[in-house]
């Protein structure tokens, strides 16, 4: 099935964000990062501010910057119409209430539409549909980083879920997944058998982290090759 604009619901997050949703320590951001499924996240543009190297890999990256805006400007109201009728299944800690979500998630994606075509010129966004195999050599990146697509998608099945983090774990020494939960704040029914399949060939563990926002969503799972 073609991937289309009008499926997309644009949701950026920040490098912030990603600090806390991955434990991402000062050596950890001096890696080679992969973002998996970034979308319009501001990370990748804030890290290149701060001379850091990340790759971002997704198929919105096949649109132009008016395109992605258009989307954007779109779906903003559905979205803080959904999350207000959805906010008992949230922390509003992080941000107070559905409002200022919805205003951090634009200032972060307007953070990302000043950075995507720099960044696409630089090879930073690379337009890419996983499960398919990437052009990426083995091992080329330290540490990949999934927010919000891996796990929490159940519905795209477990073949897609276990061809795509096999793809991502050869070009990758490490895959942190966040957050572990569906998208009804529940234990996704995944998470036991990518657990048992991988654990098999690789390191595998959940970790705490600090940021929650979705109820009980404060897990990652981590994946790391034998050392």
């Amino acid at each position: 099935m073609a991937y289309e604009l009008k499926q997309v619901v644009p949701w950026g997050r920040t490098l912030a964000e990603y600090t806390k949703m991955f434990s991402l320590s000062d050596k950890d951001l001096d890696l080679k990062i992969l973002g998996v499924g970034d979308g319009p996240a501001s990370f990748n543009a804030e890290m290149n501010t701060n001379g850091k190297k990340v790759i971002s890999i997704d198929p919105l990256y096949q649109f132009t910057k008016d395109q992605i805006q258009e989307r954007i400007s779109q779906t903003k109201d559905i979205v803080l119409e959904q999350t207000q009728n959805n906010a008992a299944n949230f922390i509003w800690k992080e941000f107070t209430n559905p409002t200022a979500l919805v205003t951090a998630r634009l200032a972060a994606m307007n953070r990302f539409l000043e950075d995507y075509e720099q960044g696409i010129r630089e090879q930073r966004y690379i337009n890419h549909e996983l499960p398919k195999k990437t052009n990426f050599a083995d091992k080329q990146f330290d540490l990949a980083l999934c927010s919000h697509f891996l796990l929490l998608y159940s519905q795209l099945g477990e073949t897609f879920h276990l061809e795509t983090i096999t793809e991502i774990l050869r070009i990758s020494n490490e895959l942190r997944i966040f957050p572990i939960i569906d998208l009804n704040t529940q234990k996704t029914p995944l998470l036991n058998s990518v657990i048992a399949h991988f654990e098999k060939n690789f390191t595998v563990k959940i970790v705490t982290v600090e940021y929650e926002f979705q109820k009980g969503g404060n897990e990652m799972l981590v994946i790391s090759t034998n050392k």
